[in-house]
């Protein structure tokens, strides 16, 4: 039994099976990894979904790293809730990225979509209710499990239980294109947690509204004198007789470990991917972007927002390389795919169209290859970050972090961080591609002593909660609260 529970889709450790059949292990990173490293491991224990064969080969052989249970959901299940519901369904509503005219149609397939998600949701409630202390603290992870603080309620009432949500939230307008039974099952399973966390007040505050908005019986929202954190929501499921529940809504923005982060940066392998990039671009200004093939990151609108800087400011042109790091992402899913394909068309006619035979404008990688991603945030003079809507994007924060000469950060408005960094960023709307053109040109032309001051103060914004203290407020919040 444990009394620090945190569940999420993928977990800190994944498993590979060799054609000889023997199992191999890979620890994970990022903030909840090191999150979770301050807490007693004796004390906590991480629920997660085996991902591929590796994984549902050691839970069926009983393999399982201290503090780790993995649960080994139907293949079919899983594909249904994880790509049908979360990716396909859920993502698209909080990112806003439907194209109306033709999507979403829910239909007798998503339904069936439907109750997959809702049966993943039940394995991890079911889990953490036979794994949880009686005074544990449980801590469920994102849009993938958004029913179970609601599930787990009914089968431990007593635990409390936080959720974070490491997206933005929908606007009602969008929220209420879903089914009213299915919009109402999502925010009650929402609601059943004591403390509801999210990137940013913008991202709680859309929460709030649409659990006012929609009208669900029995629901109040009331907003605490002190405002802020304070808000929350007061609930009777149904309008019956049971007791009123509270549901605290409050932001905690994710930061980096700058001394991990700079560690990293400066290991040999990047000094040596530097070095080579380094001799790539020669002695031109870099401008870095470094994201996921995602499409709420508008990565094409960056890309044409360059190709009009060299058309309306033609004294850049052989003075600048776009270093551009694009990850695949979701590649089983065919939108993910058109548009790495159309990331990569776009950069070859930007270099086609500008490019002469000493310079190649658009160095673009398509690869997972974070040594070059450090390596470029390392040379970045310029780091454009330009979402239409993110939850929070903690590349903004990286880049000024970990930038040998310092750089100017071009950030839009759909960025979690953009409340955090705004006054030292150059704002762009993420849709008006010629105000972004400019805002490079400005970046570029910015004096030395400007731009080494305004990175001074993001990376000391960025740095300011980094992910065990972020973490570790959000537990002791919850341990604490009072209804």
């Amino acid at each position: 039994m444990a009394s620090v529970l945190v569940a999420s889709n993928r977990g800190p450790v994944s498993y590979t099976l060799g054609d000889d059949g023997t199992l191999s292990s890979r620890r994970g990173g990022g903030g909840l990894v090191s999150g979770l490293s301050a807490v007693d491991s004796q004390d906590s224990l991480w629920v997660c979904a085996a991902l591929g064969e590796g994984d549902r080969e050691a839970v069926r052989r009983g393999v399982a790293e201290p503090g780790v249970r993995m649960l080994d959901i139907a293949p079919e299940v899983y594909a249904d809730a994880y790509n049908g519901i979360a990716n396909s369904v859920l993502w698209f509503l909080h990112h806003h990225l439907y194209d109306v005219p033709r999507e979403p149609v829910f239909d007798a397939a998503f339904r069936r979509r439907w109750a997959a998600y809702r049966a993943y949701n039940q394995a991890f409630a079911e889990a953490l209710a036979a794994e949880a202390d009686e005074d544990a603290a449980v801590l469920v992870q994102d849009y993938h499990l958004a029913l179970v603080p609601g599930m787990l309620r009914e089968l431990r009432p007593g635990l409390r239980i936080g959720h974070f949500t490491h997206t933005p939230w929908a606007d009602p307008s969008h929220l209420r294109m879903l089914p009213q039974d299915v919009r109402e099952e999502l925010l009650w399973g929402m609601l059943g947690a004591d403390r509801l966390g999210f990137h940013t007040g913008v991202w709680a505050a859309a929460f709030l509204q649409s659990a006012s908005v929609d009208n669900l019986s029995g629901v109040a929202v009331a907003y605490s004198p002190a405002g802020g954190r304070g808000r929350h929501v007061k609930h009777r499921r149904g309008g019956g007789p049971g007791p009123v529940r509270t549901t605290h809504v409050s932001d905690h923005p994710l930061g980096v470990d700058g001394d991990d982060l700079r560690a990293l940066a400066h290991r040999p392998q990047v000094d040596d991917r530097l070095a080579r990039l380094r001799e790539e671009v020669g002695d031109r200004k870099t401008i870095v972007r470094v994201d996921r093939t995602e499409l709420s990151k508008n990565i094409l609108r960056g890309l044409l927002a360059y190709r009009e800087l060299l058309t309306t400011h033609p004294e850049w042109r052989g003075r600048v390389v776009h270093l551009a790091s694009a990850y695949p992402s979701r590649q089983d899913l065919e939108s993910y795919r058109a548009y790495t394909a159309s990331v990569v068309e776009l950069a070859e006619e930007i270099n086609a169209e500008f490019g002469t035979a000493d310079w190649r404008p658009v160095l673009v990688s398509v690869e997972d290859d974070f040594t070059r991603s450090l390596a470029a945030y390392r040379l970045a003079d310029v780091a454009l970050v330009n979402p239409v809507r993110d939850g929070m994007n903690l590349v903004a924060k990286e880049i000024p972090v970990v930038s040998d000469a310092g750089c100017a950060l071009v950030l839009s408005t759909g960025a979690g961080a953009h409340l955090e960094l705004m006054d030292d960023a150059l704002t762009v709307n993420p849709f008006d591609v010629s105000q972004t053109a400019e805002a490079l040109h400005t970046a570029l032309t910015m004096p030395e002593a400007e731009r080494a001051e305004r990175t001074k103060r993001l990376a000391a914004a960025a740095t300011a909660l980094p992910p065990q203290r972020w973490f570790l407020d959000q537990l002791d919040a919850l341990r604490t609260l009072e209804d």
